[in-house]
């Protein structure tokens, strides 16, 4: 509770914060919707928001404000496996590659660099047309998840080659201290604010991936998403017949949350960073 409340004390992370709760509890409504957001034809079509529909309906006879519950949901669920599977493989080659050095670090550096050379786009294009009728959220999480690593390493292991070069580091060592307790006791408390900020960060992208994935068609668009809502309110030419609650309700959704995990991000980092604490407990 401490730090929730240092961190609401910065207004960038305030209002992100609050965009969060918001679209937190989007989701949660979606358990609550009187709606199957698989079905098609259920409302009227093409209603301007007005109630009980208050952000309009499309052509498709869905409710845009439950839809967007769902897609919401689905979306930040799908962002968060990415994320969490990234974070992982970025950690583990990132501390390895910067504490070991060597050949290890020339390996693990290289497969890093190919990641980064490579079209991300066009690969995970391929892979998403390959297995389009089964792409569910688990599989778009880890499929995003296991391509999405390869830069934050790169940051990670250059902490890391910094503070290896670092007094209590040497110390540590002399002291006997084995290579997990140096990185656990020693290094994790410098790459905690890396940790999360790149998490939030690869939220992000992994959000901006799916919609790229979905306005192209190659994901199953059938499954409720903040990319699926834009790819059929495109495709039915919403903006060409005057719909604009349809086109309008995924843009704003997508900006505001773009906005907000960017502003969370940065709050964060810079709360983590060790360097910032010694300046607020040198004002305190």
């Amino acid at each position: 509770m401490r730090t929730l409340k240092d961190l609401l004390r910065d207004g960038r992370f305030r209002f992100a914060f609050t965009v969060f709760l918001v679209l937190l509890a989007l989701s949660v409504m979606s358990f609550f919707s009187p709606y199957d957001p698989y079905r098609w034809n259920v409302v009227p079509r093409d209603l301007p928001p007005q109630w009980p529909h208050v952000l309009g309906t499309t052509s498709t006879g869905q409710d845009l404000f439950w839809l967007l519950t769902f897609a919401v949901r689905n979306s930040l669920t799908m962002s968060l496996i990415a994320s969490m599977v990234s974070r992982v493989i970025a950690i583990i080659i990132g501390l390895t590659a910067g504490h070991k050095g060597g050949k290890t670090e020339k390996i693990l550096m290289f497969l890093s660099d190919s990641f980064l050379i490579i079209p991300l786009l066009l690969i995970i294009l391929m892979f998403a047309v390959m297995v389009k009728g089964r792409m569910n959220l688990l599989g778009l999480g880890l499929l995003l998840g296991v391509f999405g690593w390869a830069w934050d390493a790169r940051v990670i292991r250059s902490q890391v080659l910094s503070l290896r070069e670092r007094d209590f580091t040497y110390t540590a060592i002399l002291s006997g201290s084995s290579t997990l307790a140096i990185v656990f006791k020693e290094y994790m408390p410098f790459l905690i604010p890396l940790v999360f900020a790149t998490l939030i960060g690869n939220m992000s992208w992994a959000i901006g991936m799916e919609i790229v994935l979905a306005i192209l068609g190659v994901l199953n668009l059938e499954t409720p998403m903040i990319g699926t809502m834009l790819y059929w309110a495109i495709n039915y030419q919403s903006i060409l017949l005057g719909y604009w609650w349809w086109i309008l309700t995924p843009v704003t959704t997508s900006v505001f949350l773009f906005i907000a995990l960017y502003l969370m991000s940065v709050s964060i980092s810079e709360y983590l960073d060790p360097r910032m604490r010694i300046q607020r407990i040198g004002r305190a």
